[in-house]
C-alpha cells in the first residue's frame, strides 16, 4: 500500500476512532439535564447527536476541509468540562476588558461565572443572561403561567434557537447542538439603540486536563434596532482545550448590527466557531472576524440574505506564526432580490504557519440584483508559510452582479528600503507595512470602543511578530490568479 493511501486510511481511523469520548459526554450531560431541559430541546440535542455520531469528523476528503486534516483534534481525547472546573480570579479576567464596553458576561470552560460579570446599568430595552438561565426561566414561567423577571424575558429562545444553523451539512454545529452547557442570550428590543458594545468572554483555563467546550449564543436583533456584539476567546495558562462555538444571530427588519469574533487563545488551543446571520428585509449587519491565536483554528460564518434590500459585510484578518492552522470558510448565501455583500479577508502568515480562505457566493434563482464582491488578500513572510485560497460562486439568478478574487504576496522591498532610508530602523519599518496591510480590515469598522479594542490586539501582535522574524530578502508581490465574473441584464 502505498504512503499516502497509508496517510488516508489513517487518518479516516483518526477521524472516527474517538467518538468514544464524546458518547460518554453525551450520556453525562443528558443525565443531568433530564429535568432541566424542555422537550423540545431534548428533541433538538437527540438529532443532532444522531447527526454527529453517524459521520464522525470530517476528513480531507470533504471539499468544505479539504484543507485542514483534523487528525490532531480527533484523536484527542478531551473530557466535558465540568461547572467549577479552572480557577479564575477577577484580576485575571480585569486583563481582559474592553474599555467602553457596556456590560460584559463572562464564562469559564463553558460555563456562566457570574461573580466575574458585569451586567449593572443594563438599559431596559436589552435582554441578556446566559442560554441555561433563560430556559430555566421560560420552564419556571410555563409551570407557573407567569413570565420571568425583567432582564431575562426567554420567550424567543425556542422560538429561534437551532433554527438556523445547520446541523445536518456541519457536525460540529451537530455537536455543539447536542453538547452544549451553557452560553449567552440577547434580545435588542425593537427601535433599541444600544450605544456600547456588549462583550461575550469565553474563557479557557487549566482544569488539569484536555477539555472540550461547546459555547452557544443566541442574539435575536429585533427591527430597527442597533447593537455590537464582542465574542472574545481567551486562553488562562498553556492547556490543551477544544472550543467548539456557535452563534445565531438573527437580525429583524432595518436593524444594524456588528458582530466582532476575536479569537486569541493559546497555541495548544482548537478552536471551531460557526457564526450563522439571518438577515431580514433592509438589515445591515457585518462580521468582523480577528483570529490571532490558537494552535487549529476553523472560523464558520455564514450568512443568508433572507429579505430584499439586505446588505452583508464580511470582513476579516488572521495573523499566524509558528505552526499555527488558521482556516477560514465563508459560505454565503442570496436568497431575495436586491441584496448585496461584500467580503474582505486578510491574512498574514509567518514561519511555517498554514492559512486557507475558502469563501463560497450562493446566488439562488429567485436574487435577481445580487450586488456581491469577495477578495482575500495575503502575506507571507517566510518561505515555509503557506496559503490555500478559493474563492467560488455559485449563481442560479441571470441578472446579477458578482465578482471575486484572491493575492498571495510578500512584503515589497523597494517599500522596506524606502522607509529605512528614511532613519526608520527595519524592525519598526516591517512593524509599519504590517500595520498598514492590517489596517484595510480595521477600516471596515466603525468608530467605536470596539474597534479601539481590535485595533490594540492588532498592533500588539503585529508588534510580536515583527520583533521575532528573522530578517531575510523579499520579493516583490506576486499575485496569482485573479478571477472575475460578470452579468448585468
Amino acid at each position: 500500500m502505498s504512503t499516502t493511501a497509508n496517510n488516508t486510511e489513517n487518518e479516516n481511523a483518526t477521524a472516527t476512532g474517538k467518538l468514544g469520548t464524546y458518547l460518554e459526554a453525551y450520556g453525562e450531560l443528558i443525565a443531568e439535564r433530564q429535568e432541566r431541559d424542555p422537550v423540545w430541546l431534548r428533541q433538538l440535542r437527540e438529532d443532532a447527536w444522531r447527526r454527529f455520531y453517524a459521520n464522525g469528523f470530517p476528513t480531507t476528503h470533504d471539499e468544505d476541509w479539504r484543507f485542514t486534516n483534523l487528525a490532531a483534534l480527533a484523536k484527542t481525547s478531551f473530557q466535558r468540562a465540568v461547572k467549577g472546573s479552572g480557577t479564575v480570579t477577577a484580576e485575571q479576567i480585569e486583563g481582559f476588558r474592553v474599555l467602553g464596553a457596556g456590560c460584559r458576561l463572562v464564562f469559564v470552560n463553558g460555563h456562566f461565572a457570574p461573580e466575574l460579570s458585569d451586567v449593572c446599568d443594563l438599559p431596559n430595552t436589552l435582554e441578556i443572561c446566559s442560554l441555561e438561565r433563560g430556559i430555566a426561566k421560560a420552564m419556571e414561567g410555563s409551570a407557573s403561567n407567569g413570565s420571568a423577571p425583567v432582564g431575562c424575558a426567554p420567550e424567543g429562545i425556542e422560538q429561534h434557537l437551532g433554527r438556523y444553523a445547520d446541523l445536518r451539512r456541519d457536525v460540529f454545529t451537530a455537536l455543539n447542538t447536542a453538547l452544549w452547557d451553557d452560553g449567552a442570550y440577547l434580545r435588542i428590543h425593537r427601535g433599541a439603540v444600544i450605544e456600547r458594545p456588549i462583550h461575550l468572554l469565553y474563557v479557557s483555563a487549566g482544569a488539569g486536563a484536555a477539555i472540550m467546550t461547546h459555547p452557544r449564543t443566541l442574539i435575536v436583533a429585533e427591527p430597527t434596532s442597533h447593537s455590537a456584539v464582542i465574542e472574545d476567546y481567551v486562553s488562562i495558562g498553556d492547556e490543551t482545550a477544544f472550543s467548539n462555538a456557535v452563534t445565531e444571530l438573527v437580525a429583524g427588519q432595518d436593524a444594524v448590527v456588528s458582530h466582532f469574533l476575536v479569537e486569541r487563545e493559546n497555541l495548544a488551543a482548537f478552536n471551531v466557531s460557526t457564526l450563522r446571520l439571518e438577515l431580514a428585509r433592509g438589515t445591515n449587519v457585518s462580521s468582523h472576524s480577528i483570529l490571532l491565536g490558537g494552535g487549529l483554528v476553523r472560523n464558520n460564518v455564514h450568512p443568508v440574505l433572507n429579505g430584499e434590500g439586505a446588505e452583508c459585510l464580511i470582513n476579516g484578518l488572521f495573523v499566524g506564526a509558528g505552526r499555527q492552522h488558521l482556516d477560514n470558510y465563508m459560505l454565503v448565501e442570496h436568497a431575495q432580490p436586491l441584496c448585496s455583500s461584500r467580503q474582505f479577508y486578510n491574512g498574514i502568515l509567518d514561519d511555517r504557519a498554514r492559512g486557507v480562505f475558502h469563501g463560497r457566493i450562493v446566488v439562488h434563482k429567485d436574487a435577481q440584483k445580487t450586488d456581491a464582491k469577495q477578495t482575500n488578500r495575503n502575506l507571507l513572510l517566510s518561505d515555509d508559510a503557506r496559503i490555500d485560497t478559493k474563492p467560488q460562486l455559485e449563481i442560479y439568478a441571470d441578472d446579477v452582479k458578482c465578482t471575486h478574487g484572491a493575492t498571495i504576496g510578500q512584503i515589497e522591498e523597494e517599500q522596506l528600503f524606502y522607509l529605512r532610508s528614511r532613519g526608520i530602523e527595519e524592525t519598526s519599518a516591517r512593524n509599519l507595512l504590517l500595520y498598514a496591510f492590517a489596517a484595510e480590515c480595521l477600516d471596515r469598522m466603525p468608530e467605536s470602543p470596539a474597534r479601539e479594542f481590535v485595533a490594540e490586539l492588532i498592533r500588539v501582535r503585529l508588534t510580536d511578530l515583527a520583533q521575532n522574524h528573522q530578517v531575510a530578502v523579499l520579493a516583490a508581490p506576486v499575485e496569482e490568479e485573479t478571477q472575475h465574473w460578470e452579468e448585468v441584464r
